[in-house]
């Protein structure tokens, strides 16, 4: 990521959006569960990729 991810920003913002309340109690565990999605959404999108391959339509193990 370019810039920093700041986990309880996203939280306060998408609880606005989804007109949703997370309660004092949960948050800490809401904020660290977010900030982990994101790292592991970093490696994801970190991962190179030649530009000719396209995704499967169809799942087959």
């Amino acid at each position: 990521m370019d810039e920093t991810f700041d986990a309880g920003t996203y939280v306060a913002q998408m609880e606005k959006v989804m007109g949703l309340a997370v309660d004092d109690d949960w948050r800490e565990g809401v904020e660290a569960n977010m900030a982990a999605t994101a790292r592991a959404a970093e490696l994801v999108l970190a991962f190179p990729l030649e530009e000719e391959v396209e995704a499967a339509p169809v799942f087959v193990p």
